[in-house]
């Protein structure tokens, strides 16, 4: 199963942006990796640039490589609506992202092992696919065999309730349910989302 392996924060430090979580690396160095990072003077970046380095954002953010991310625009592009927020919409529902959201695992990879390591069901079936779209209605919850798996009790320990408005979670039964896609306001990724279609677009 294909996904970035590379070093993390310099990808972090690239953007600026904790994109795969809380970092140390970028809070000590907050430039540019390189020898040129620490450069006051910056060359300035052409349109396609700067929209290229949006959609690497998004696609690190959410740890879809090109060829599935393509696949994912193409599909937003189909939908009624704004091209941009559908795209987002679909990202978010993905079922490694819904775990994550859920307080499942701590981060995106974790939760993407969890998926792929057959831990997470979704309306009571075991689901083992990251990229797996979950639809609003679904329940997505912990294999009753894997609630005393010490990575998820560390991650939800504690926990009462979901903190996004389209997910709900019963703490009791390690259990959260999507009630809808969520809308551009609510999602909290620092993404210039019309940047990516600009990019398509040409």
């Amino acid at each position: 199963m294909a996904r970035y392996t590379g070093p993390k924060s310099k990808i972090a430090r690239k953007f600026k942006e904790a994109i795969f979580g809380p970092d140390k690396a970028l809070q000590r160095k907050n430039y540019a990796p390189g020898q040129h990072g620490q450069s006051k003077r910056s060359p300035k970046k052409s349109e396609y640039a700067i929209q290229l380095m949006e959609k690497q954002k998004a696609k690190y953010t959410y740890g879809v490589l090109e060829r599935q991310f393509r696949k994912t625009f193409e599909k937003a592009n189909r939908r009624k609506g704004t091209t941009g927020e559908n795209l987002l919409k679909f990202l978010e529902a993905r079922l490694d992202n819904t775990v994550f959201r859920l307080g499942i695992a701590p981060t995106r990879d974790g939760a993407r092992q969890l998926v792929s390591h057959r831990h997470i069901t979704v309306n009571d079936h075991v689901v083992n696919i990251p990229s797996y779209e979950v639809r609003p209605g679904d329940r997505v919850g912990v294999r009753e065999r894997s609630k005393n798996l010490e990575a998820i009790v560390n991650a939800v320990g504690g926990k009462q309730k979901a903190n996004f408005p389209w997910l709900e979670w019963d703490h009791s039964r390690m259990e959260g349910k999507l009630l809808n896609l969520p809308e551009r306001d609510q999602i909290p990724e620092n993404i210039r989302e019309q940047l990516i279609v600009e990019l398509y677009s040409k």
